[in-house]
């Protein structure tokens, strides 16, 4: 295996001298080079870092031990198409409109997005891996100068393909190969903004394996038994309702969780995809190392979205529930003084501030467009007014579909500090479920029903009415 890599963190000057004359001009400040990391369908705890003592990512460990570990970040919408177009855009789903099943994302769109934004301000933009969203004719150039997506094979999008030299090698490796590539032909006098989207480890729906982690990772993992997932006994699945119970999250478990033997080779698996993900950005920074930018290098990593791991028997993303909307985030900027370095942020981050983010790392005006905030000020510790509850949407629905059964329930809700309120409004009657989550972290005890607690349901009835309409017009379901 690759062994860890190390690498020195500098502060950069923020002058060329400590002294200006009169009448001369100062010299500005230098721009920070950025790298945007994704990893596809991981759960925030599925790191070292996050506590995680049984999964390999030195090189991730490493970045968070140098940066900001966010311990409260989330997506708005759980699934792949939507949250993407949120992170490019810095908006709400009901905002871009955008999910699968729908038509390419306009040029004038895209004109917004953070990499749009920072080529036009004279960065050197590169994208590698999976884009996850339509694009019309000419976008890609609009945005990236360097761009090198995962072509899809159909349903599906194989690990296991032709490298640009010919050779059959794994994705990850093949993502982090172009990734070297984009930063050594980067033009050292300009600055530049790569974002790698990894497909790992996001399975192969088709393939029964599902997790296909490169074969020389094989030796990982073995002899060493993944715990079980909490409130996964049969009393919790029964305690659903009806239309969860036959979910598609419920199908994919089958695939994927249904044994312990299943669960122990699943997970094994999707642990190295990640390893092996780790591996390739070790490859990244050693890159940046070699070519001495590494103390005016910001990254930033993340994911997606989670991923329910067979909490309640069931699987996937979709649904509110912790594992599927919580995400790993890790900021890393070495021009930070060392002793703010290495701690928990514990305030509120979502997917639609990570557009801003970088664009105000970058000293770049933030587009009005924009509905995140940067999370800059939490950077230097200014958390004042940070806001403390978030409006989550899922309004996908596969077309089609003539039963309930791999029906993905479309919802609304609100998660505070404490409380989570979750609307099933396709329901007839409607479902509601309100946790709360300081006394039941693992969600089992839905009190939406129980008179006690009617003055809360109402309260974040009230206040996810609000949020909802900060964050867009009403929801249109022909978008």
């Amino acid at each position: 295996m690759r062994a860890i890599l190390g690498f020195l963190l500098i502060i950069a000057p923020t002058f060329f001298s400590n002294e200006i004359r009169a009448n001369e001009p100062a010299v500005p400040p230098k721009r920070p080079n950025l790298i945007f990391l994704m990893t596809d369908n991981q759960r925030w705890d599925a790191l070292g870092c996050y506590g995680n003592s049984i999964i390999q990512t030195p090189n991730i460990d490493r970045l968070a031990a140098r940066g900001l570990r966010f311990t409260n970040a989330f997506c708005t919408t759980s699934i792949c198409a939507a949250t993407r177009a949120s992170i490019l855009t810095g908006q709400y789903r009901r905002t871009h409109g955008y999910s699968f099943e729908k038509p390419p994302m306009t040029i004038a769109a895209m004109r917004k997005t953070y990499p749009a934004v920072l080529k036009n301000a004279g960065y050197r933009t590169g994208f590698v891996g999976k884009i996850g969203v339509r694009l019309n004719r000419g976008t890609a150039e609009e945005m990236f100068d360097f761009f090198r997506f995962n072509q899809a094979s159909g349903t599906n999008q194989p690990y296991y393909r032709k490298s640009p030299d010919g050779t059959i090698k794994h994705l990850t490796q093949i993502n982090g190969d172009q990734a070297v590539d984009f930063l050594r032909s980067s033009i050292a006098k300009q600055p530049f903004c790569l974002s790698v989207s990894f497909s790992a480890p996001h399975p192969e729906d088709d393939n029964v394996r599902q997790y296909i982690y490169d074969r020389e990772l094989e030796h990982l993992y073995r002899g060493v038994t993944i715990p079980p997932p909490p409130v996964s006994e049969p009393q919790h699945f029964e305690q659903l309702p009806e239309f969860l119970r036959v979910s598609m999250n419920r199908q994919r478990w089958f695939r994927r969780f249904d044994t312990p033997e299943k669960y122990q080779r699943m997970m094994k698996a999707m642990y190295r995809l990640i390893t092996g993900v780790d591996i390739q950005i070790g490859r990244i920074l050693d890159e940046i190392r070699k070519r001495g930018v590494e103390d005016n290098t910001l990254i930033v990593f993340t994911s997606d979205n989670g991923l329910i791991t067979g909490e309640h028997s069931i699987t996937g993303i979709w649904l509110m529930y912790e594992p599927s909307i919580r995400l790993p985030l890790i900021i890393y900027d070495p021009r930070r003084p060392e002793a703010s370095r290495g701690k928990a942020v514990s305030e509120l981050a979502l997917n639609v501030d990570y557009g801003p983010t970088l664009l105000d790392l970058a000293g770049i005006e933030i587009p009005a467009a924009m509905q995140g905030r940067s999370l800059v000020p939490l950077l230097t510790g200014n958390s004042q007014d940070w806001p403390r509850d978030f409006f989550y949407e899922h309004y996908f629905r596969p077309s089609g579909l003539k039963t309930n059964e791999n029906n993905i329930p479309r919802s609304e809700g609100l998660r505070s500090e404490r409380w989570k309120y979750v609307h099933y409004f396709d329901e007839r009657p409607t479902y509601e479920q309100l946790f709360d989550l300081a006394k039941d972290p693992h969600e089992v005890n839905n009190l939406a029903d129980n008179p006690r607690h009617y003055e809360t349901l109402e309260a974040m009835r009230r206040r996810m009415q609000t949020l909802r309409a900060q964050a867009g017009p009403p929801w249109n379901p022909r978008r």
